[in-house]
């Protein structure tokens, strides 16, 4: 039978408590959940707004009865954006009795903490890894992503570019740093020239070169000029590569992911630089994008001292309401019972409903996507998208 586990603000502390009844009075120990999120480097745009976001749902979880009964505490070591020491950090927080990890984003830094956690026995759940390789298939049967897998974010964008506004030819750079960057082109490509649109020309940059020319010469020379640039970069990267492109009078619009959800980056590019400009992101900091957004706004706030600025703010609550229900569902956190949690559950969370596949399908995530239009360098939102097909992985 189907488990649905209601995870956010206004629903979990119920959901909690019903589910742990007579277990309440049997274990009143803490629940250690251990965190390799990148606080420093490359990685802290993504890995320490989740952080964050983590911090408040654990919060919340203990006013309201914790885990099982028992109170969650949650232990961050700063992976410093090194997938050795993501590794490392991870075996320490299994040696302090951690009973479930959270990974870093993306599949090269967020890895190795998952494959400890497999070497283990416990269940581990990147914040925000988008390349399919963050699966089952290649991490282990007991490892998740909360994140849409890139098949979703890169069918979203190429859509939103070919089907909702008519772009009907593409240049694509790919940035060659990570699997991220990699894989997000490759699934646009897919399903942007499966829907009938074309990639004019195909480009390659290499994260910290800082120098766009020649790319830029090669874009120059073709004979038609591209609809839409669709930019698969990283970091402040993204920023240097937008600002070359509208410097050399480049103004076709310009449409990326989730490393585009960057405030740093957005005011880089300020009012005059910051306009048409399109990523595909997880959720989307205020009321129009969900009922509960509010209620963890305010928590936040209260938190923090100062509102969320991007969305993976929510990635951090989401993956820590998601091991709490499911830990609640198996009734233990053996990593098996929860993972099965995983894989059977529906869950409704800040960044949207999802469900997971299998363990022999990759535990793939069938989720929705939130679209942002960057206008004079502030982003608003455009809605939730959910293609009707991917590209296969």
């Amino acid at each position: 039978m189907t488990i649905r586990r209601t995870t956010t603000a206004l629903a979990a502390g119920a959901a909690l408590a019903f589910s742990a009844g007579a277990v309440v009075a049997q274990d009143k120990d803490e629940l250690l959940i251990g965190g390799a999120l990148s606080l420093t480097g490359i990685q802290a745009p993504l890995d320490t707004p989740g952080f964050l976001g983590a911090e408040v749902a654990v919060d919340y979880l203990n006013a309201n009865g914790g885990v099982m009964g028992r109170q969650v505490k949650f232990v961050n070591i700063d992976g410093k954006s090194d997938p050795v020491t993501v590794g490392n950090v991870a075996v320490e927080l299994i040696d302090r009795g951690a009973e479930l990890i959270v990974a870093p984003c993306d599949f090269d830094f967020g890895g190795p903490a998952s494959r400890e956690a497999q070497e283990a026995g416990l269940v581990g759940i990147s914040t925000c890894a988008s390349d399919p390789l963050y699966s089952s298939w290649s991490l282990g049967d007991k490892q998740f992503t909360l994140s849409m897998w890139n098949t979703t974010m890169g069918a979203v964008a190429a859509n939103f570019a070919c089907e909702e506004k008519g772009w009907k030819k593409a240049y694509v750079v790919t940035d060659q740093f990570i699997a991220y960057t990699k894989s997000l082109s490759k699934y646009f490509i897919a399903h942007y020239e499966d829907i009938g649109c074309e990639v004019i020309l195909e480009d390659t940059y290499t994260n910290g070169d800082n120098d766009f020319s020649a790319q830029l010469a090669r874009l120059q020379a073709l004979d038609e000029k591209p609809d839409v640039v669709f930019l698969s970069s990283y970091g402040q990267d993204i920023g240097v590569i937008i600002r070359a492109l509208r410097e050399a009078g480049i103004d076709a619009p310009v449409l990326g992911g989730d490393a585009y959800d960057d405030p740093a980056m957005h005011e880089a590019l300020g009012e005059k630089l910051g306009n048409d400009i399109y990523f595909v992101t997880h959720a989307w900091m205020g009321p129009e994008s969900h009922d509960d957004m509010p209620m963890f706004i305010d928590l936040y706030e209260k938190k923090h001292g100062e509102a969320p600025e991007s969305s993976f703010v929510a990635t951090g609550w989401d993956t820590i309401m998601l091991m709490a229900a499911a830990v609640e569902a198996a009734g233990s956190t053996d990593g098996a019972a929860v993972a099965k949690a995983l894989e059977e559950g529906e869950f409704d969370l800040l960044t949207g409903s999802l469900s997971y596949s299998s363990a022999a399908d990759g535990h793939e995530p069938n989720k929705a996507a939130v679209l942002t239009e960057l206008k004079n360098g502030k982003p608003s939102f455009m809605g939730w998208r959910r293609p009707e097909t991917l590209p296969k992985p």
